[in-house]
């Protein structure tokens, strides 16, 4: 009898965690670097390898740092709504190709458009690892301080970049310092990007 028991118990537990698993939202992984210093790096630019671009180049802008790569499938879901975004203008978007032969990247975006300001070229991940990407695309919204403001995982949809991405933008770019009720407001506005 306790011999039937015991596989009869681990089933029932591992039911348990597939079905508490089920009800998780992969998009509403906290990032541990909200409101944190955004991970120094300097890196190859894509069309011009023997130039470096660094996250500092960038203090005192808004700006956003989309994680992609052209083996990417749900990075091509993505890119027709950043390329709209960069034709606009209203944010600087910049590039942070993971993992990815820079020859195929350079081919991917001159077939299907090229969004970026520049794309840097981590082709090892190691910077990817330091902003905690686990899974492209994902997209950072850095303040003119650099701090990481914001964290969108996955593509961004038209209805994400206007109810979530250009509010945190538009937020930050109103003010030159980031006090409690700056905080408070990308708070709100992440909250409800997250329900």
């Amino acid at each position: 009898m306790v011999r039937y028991l015991v596989p009869l118990i681990i089933f029932v537990v591992l039911a348990g965690f597939l079905y508490a698993g089920l009800g998780l939202k992969p998009r509403e992984v906290p990032s541990p670097f909200i409101n944190k210093p955004a991970p120094d790096f300097q890196l190859q630019k894509l069309h011009s390898m023997n130039e470096l671009f660094s996250n500092k180049d960038m203090l005192g802008k808004v700006w956003l740092l989309n994680v992609w790569a052209s083996w990417c499938v749900a990075c091509r879901q993505e890119h027709p709504v950043l390329v709209d975004m960069a034709r606009r203008g209203e944010v600087p978007l910049y590039g942070l190709n993971y993992k990815d032969a820079p020859t195929n990247a350079k081919r991917w975006l001159n077939e299907h458009g090229d969004p970026y300001e520049l794309s840097a070229v981590d082709y090892q991940g190691k910077v990817g690892i330091d902003y905690g990407v686990y899974g492209v695309p994902e997209t950072f919204i850095i303040d003119k301080q650099g701090v990481v403001r914001h964290k969108v995982i996955g593509p961004i949809s038209y209805k994400e970049l206007n109810e979530c991405v250009m509010p945190v933008v538009n937020e930050l770019n109103k003010r030159e310092e980031i006090d409690a009720a700056a905080l408070a407001v990308l708070s709100e506005v992440r909250k409800a990007c997250s329900s």
